[in-house]
């Protein structure tokens, strides 16, 4: 597997050989947890927002198009945080960073106006457990998961994200 990302003005490749990358996961698999430190330092886990219908959103400062999506993430969290849904009680982010320096990290979340609080990286870059453990090869990625942390969709984004929103307002 060959991973490419464009960081500090270089390409960067890394190539992965591991059996857990060939486990792709899918609609209706259980998400896996995810258990990482907020910039503040403090654990924030995935299964702490059960209840809640969650977009887990893998991205990096340094992602021009994680970025450029960063806004229409904003606009749908304004606007469905408070909803009630048929898959859960409100809907919030849980974003995970394959950034590697806090401070640019930080920056990028105040900068683009996260106002979630779930925001958690080990600052590995593409060796993240977590990536790893969600076979995250290229960012963004997403998955939607209700409010028991099955996964009911994979890497939508702007009116797709939208729409699927939409659709689940109970």
């Amino acid at each position: 597997l060959l991973g490419l990302a464009f960081a500090d003005g270089i390409y960067h490749h890394e190539i992965v050989f591991d059996e857990d990358q060939a486990k792709m996961l899918n609609v209706g698999d259980k998400a896996p947890d995810i258990a990482l430190k907020s910039p503040d330092g403090e654990i924030i886990k995935l299964s702490d927002l059960r209840g809640q219908v969650v977009l887990i959103d893998f991205w990096a400062a340094w992602c021009r198009p994680c970025r450029m999506e960063n806004p229409n993430v904003v606009k749908l969290y304004n606007k469905y945080k408070d909803q009630n849904f048929k898959y859960g009680k409100g809907f919030t982010v849980y974003s995970v960073s394959l950034d590697r320096n806090k401070t640019d990290w930080v920056n990028a979340i105040k900068q683009d106006g996260l106002i979630w609080e779930n925001h958690v990286s080990d600052l590995k870059f593409w060796s993240s457990e977590a990536a790893r453990t969600y076979n995250v090869n290229s960012i963004p990625a997403t998955f939607l998961i209700d409010k028991d942390g099955v996964i009911i969709a994979r890497n939508l984004r702007g009116r797709g994200l939208e729409n699927a929103l939409a659709k689940m307002v109970d």
